[in-house]
C-alpha cells in the first residue's frame, strides 16, 4: 500500500513548485524557519515562500516552464555560451589557416 504524502508537509528539496503569491515557478533547496527557499528553475538567487503558498508541479507543467526558459534564452540570446557580443564590438581574430 502506497501513502500520499501529508498535504501540511512541506516539498521536499528538489520538487519543482510555483509559488503562488509571485506566480513564479522554482525548485525547492531547503527550508529556513517557517519558510522555503526556492530558487529558479535555470539558477539565480533564491527566494522566500511559506509552504502553503507553493503547490507542486505536475510533470506538464514542469516540462510547459522548462521550455519557456529555454525559449526566453534563445530569443535574448543567453544560452550555452552566453550573450552575444554587443554591437559594435570588435570582431574576434580568425584563427590562421592550416598549413
Amino acid at each position: 500500500m502506497t501513502t500520499s504524502p501529508d498535504p501540511d508537509s512541506p516539498p521536499p528539496p528538489g520538487t519543482a513548485v510555483r509559488d503562488l503569491t509571485r506566480d513564479r515557478v522554482g525548485i525547492v533547496m531547503g527550508h529556513e524557519g517557517p519558510h522555503l527557499q526556492l530558487r529558479p528553475l535555470s539558477g539565480g538567487r533564491e527566494w522566500d515562500v511559506h509552504p502553503r503558498h507553493v503547490q507542486p508541479l505536475t510533470p506538464a507543467e514542469l516540462l510547459r516552464a522548462r521550455l519557456a526558459e529555454a525559449n526566453h534564452r534563445s530569443r535574448t540570446g543567453f544560452g550555452l555560451l552566453g550573450p552575444p557580443p554587443a554591437l559594435g564590438s570588435p570582431e574576434p581574430p580568425a584563427d590562421p589557416a592550416p598549413k
